[in-house]
């Protein structure tokens, strides 16, 4: 994959993986050796927030800020100063942008934050999730992310996943609907991502060559029916 800038903010639609993927990002950074801070942007949506796997990552080392009052049932958590302090911060520094144009209206409050400084926007696609399962609405969502943030994409990253149903072929079918949403959105394809506890690469790359990185992944974000099962949260088990 190739080298990103100190600043990383991942957007996209609700439920295309993009927290699960800033998530691990921020690991494999990580594991890299480099100081990494993850920042909670998500003040819209009560779910799949990346400040719900604190624990997890500080105990490897990563900063986590997040909301004020995330992890509760309040309505309506607030921006704390820490979060004006992830633009500073040494290493890197990752934003789990809010979803859709509401999410992407909370990380515009901070355009006079970033807009002078080097960053890369990863905008996640998901071939599977409702409007954005062809080209154009994926076209149409990043446009109106970009406008309420005002800030422009600068990488496209195909994760396209249907949960435990995820197989080789779909992941490798996937990409040529990403290839027509880089042809339209004039971004180039950092990643192509796969579960690595279901997958490898190989079991992709025999359906055929694909010309862009593979990028493994844990599925760390799961719905809250899906973390507890039979009564047990499996994640205290990981």
């Amino acid at each position: 994959m190739k080298k990103l800038e100190k600043i990383v903010i991942i957007c996209g639609h609700y439920g295309s993986g993009k927290t699960n993927f800033a998530v691990n990002l921020a690991m494999d950074l990580r594991r890299q050796g480099h100081a990494v801070t993850l920042t909670d942007m998500d003040i819209v949506n009560p779910y799949f927030r990346s400040s719900d796997h604190a624990e997890m990552l500080q105990s490897v080392g990563i900063k986590v800020i997040s909301p004020v009052y995330a992890n509760t049932n309040l309505d309506a958590p607030a921006i704390p100063a820490s979060m004006y302090s992830a633009f500073e911060t040494d290493g890197y520094s990752i934003f789990d942008m809010g979803g859709d144009d509401a999410g992407a209206t909370v990380m515009g409050q901070f355009i006079k934050n970033i807009k002078d400084k080097q960053y890369d926007i990863l905008y996640v696609i998901n071939k599977t999730r409702s409007m954005i399962e062809n080209e154009k609405e994926a076209q149409e969502m990043l446009l109106s992310i970009e406008k309420a943030s005002r800030l422009k994409a600068t990488y496209i990253v195909n994760n396209t996943h249907l949960k435990d149903y995820t197989d080789a072929k779909m992941i490798f079918e996937s990409v040529s609907y990403a290839k027509k949403v880089s042809v339209l959105l004039k971004l180039d394809i950092l990643c192509t991502t796969y579960p690595k506890k279901i997958m490898t690469s190989n079991d992709i790359r025999a359906y055929g060559e694909i010309l862009y990185d593979l990028y493994p992944v844990e599925v760390f974000v799961k719905t809250p029916w899906e973390a507890i099962e039979g009564g047990r949260n499996i994640w205290q088990e990981q």
